[in-house]
C-alpha cells in the first residue's frame, strides 16, 4: 500500500493547524498592545493653570495707613534699639492723630520691655507695638443696637457738627437696614441747615421709605416727635434721626440735642442708638468737638467718615481711648456699598502691613 498519499495529508493538515495556531497568536499579542497604546490620547492633559487669589477687599485701610507703613518700613530695615529709633516712633504716632496721652502710654510700656530685654531687635519692637495698639482698641460690641423687645420703634439719632457726612451717613444706612428687612422712616430733625431737608429726603426716595419734615427754621424735637408717632402709627421698625450741627453758640446746640433726646422717647419707641458722626480728615479738632456731643447725648458708638481720604489713621486709636466709645461704622468712599462696619483687626493689621 503507498503511504506517500496519505503523509502529504498529514503534513498540509499540520501546515494548516500551524497557520490557524499563528493568526491566534497574533492576535492575542497584539490585544494587550492596543490596551496600552489607546490610553495615551487620554492619559496626555495639558498642566493645570497656577490659580490665582480669590478677588476681595484688598487694603482697604491703605490711605489711613500710609503714615505708619512708611515709617515701620525705615525701622524694620534696621538692626538695633536706639534712641532714635524711639524719636521715629513718636513722631509717627503724634503725625497719624493717635493723641499725645496715648502715645506716650504705648512707648512708656514699649520701653519697659525693652528694658527687661523682652524686646531685642526693631522687628520685635513693631510686632510688640502692634499687639500694644490692638489692645487699646475697645472691647465693646461694634453692633447697631436694635432690639425688637422695647418699646418700638427703635430710634437711631446721629449728631456731630455740620459737614461731617451725617446726612449721607443717615442715607446710607437707610439702604444697609432696609436690605436687612426692616422698614425705616427719616426723621429731618437739622432744621437750622439750609438744604438739610431737601438733601435727606433726596436719599429717601433713593432708598424708597419715608420721610418726617418740619418747616426750616423750627423745633428739631417737634420733627423728631412728629417722625417717632408716624413710625409707631404705621407699625415701622426703625426711625433714623438727623440733628442739628450747629447753633447760635455750642450751649445752645447742646441743650438741644439733650431735648431732642428726651422728646424722641417722650411716648412710642426707644433710643437703642446715638451716633455720633466724626469726620476722620479733621483729626484732634474733630476730637475735641466730639467730646461735648458725648456729653449731652449718651454716644453708643462713632460713624467714622472720609477715613479713605486721611492719611491720619490713628484717630481710631485717639476716639477709642479718650471717648471710650467704639467706633461702629467707617466711609471708605462715596458709594452706598462704602460705609461698612468697623473691623479692628484687619485696621491694624493694615497699619504694620509691609509694602
Amino acid at each position: 500500500m503507498n503511504s506517500a498519499p496519505v503523509i502529504l495529508l498529514v503534513l498540509v493538515g499540520l501546515v494548516v493547524l500551524f497557520g490557524v495556531g499563528v493568526v491566534l497568536y497574533n492576535r492575542r499579542k497584539a490585544a494587550p498592545q492596543q490596551s496600552l497604546e489607546a490610553p495615551v490620547d487620554v492619559v496626555v492633559a495639558e498642566p493645570e493653570p497656577e490659580l490665582e487669589p480669590a478677588p476681595g477687599v484688598v487694603r482697604r485701610f491703605a490711605r489711613a495707613a500710609g503714615v505708619f507703613n512708611g515709617s515701620f518700613a525705615v525701622l524694620r530695615g534696621k538692626d538695633k534699639i536706639t534712641s532714635e529709633t524711639w524719636e521715629e516712633l513718636e513722631e509717627t504716632l503724634l503725625r497719624a492723630d493717635v493723641g499725645l496721652a496715648t502715645t506716650t502710654a504705648l512707648l512708656e510700656s514699649l520701653k519697659a520691655r525693652v528694658g527687661r530685654k523682652d524686646i531685642s531687635n526693631p522687628q520685635e519692637l513693631l510686632d510688640a507695638l502692634q499687639g500694644e495698639m490692638a489692645g487699646q482698641l475697645s472691647s465693646n460690641s461694634r453692633e447697631l443696637q436694635f432690639d425688637s423687645s422695647v418699646k418700638m420703634p427703635n430710634i437711631w439719632l446721629f449728631v456731630g457738627v455740620n459737614g461731617v457726612g451725617k446726612t449721607t451717613t443717615i442715607g446710607k444706612v437707610a439702604f444697609a437696614q432696609k436690605a436687612l428687612g426692616r422698614s425705616v422712616l427719616l426723621a429731618a430733625g437739622d432744621t437750622f441747615r439750609a438744604a438739610a431737608g431737601e438733601q435727606l429726603e433726596t436719599w429717601a426716595q433713593r432708598a424708597e421709605v419715608p420721610i418726617v419734615r418740619g418747616s426750616e427754621g423750627g423745633d428739631p424735637s417737634a420733627v423728631i416727635f412728629d417722625a417717632v408717632q408716624s413710625a409707631a402709627a404705621n407699625n415701622r421698625d426703625l426711625v433714623l434721626g438727623d440733628t442739628a450741627g450747629r447753633l447760635q453758640n455750642n450751649s445752645n446746640l447742646m441743650e438741644e440735642l439733650k431735648k431732642v433726646r428726651r422728646v424722641a422717647e417722650k411716648e412710642a419707641g426707644t433710643v437703642t442708638e446715638v451716633l455720633l458722626v466724626i469726620d476722620a480728615t479733621t483729626g484732634q479738632n474733630g476730637l475735641s468737638q466730639a467730646k461735648q456731643f458725648t456729653l449731652a447725648t449718651n454716644v453708643t458708638g462713632v460713624v467714622l467718615t472720609k477715613l479713605d481720604g486721611s492719611a491720619k489713621g490713628g484717630i481710631v486709636f485717639a476716639i477709642e481711648t479718650q471717648l471710650g466709645i467704639p467706633v461702629k461704622l467707617v466711609g471708605l468712599g462715596e458709594t452706598i456699598g462704602d460705609l461698612v462696619p468697623f473691623n479692628p483687626e484687619e485696621y491694624v493689621r493694615e497699619l504694620f502691613a509691609e509694602a
